[in-house]
């Protein structure tokens, strides 16, 4: 059987083919990189906590603010 020709996909199908080629494309580059590795147990644990603590409405301290002290810490 001859593989089909984009001349032949109907506009309904070549939309299909181009959003799943793009979903396909973008996937591979901006995949997580860190897919499929392990977490320590004491990162773990805190991320959980944090999640926890943010879910429950604690407050969490902006990105910001989090930032400005990584970049003052070098």
């Amino acid at each position: 059987m001859a593989s089909p020709r984009v001349s032949d996909l109907t506009v309904t199908e070549f939309k299909e083919l181009v959003r799943e080629t793009v979903a396909e494309s973008l996937t591979e580059l901006l995949g997580d990189p860190d897919r499929g590795l392990i977490l320590r147990d004491d990162f773990s644990e805190a991320l959980r906590r944090s999640l926890s603590e943010a879910s429950a409405g604690q407050t969490t301290r902006p990105l910001s603010d989090v930032a400005a002290s990584l970049t003052s810490a070098r």
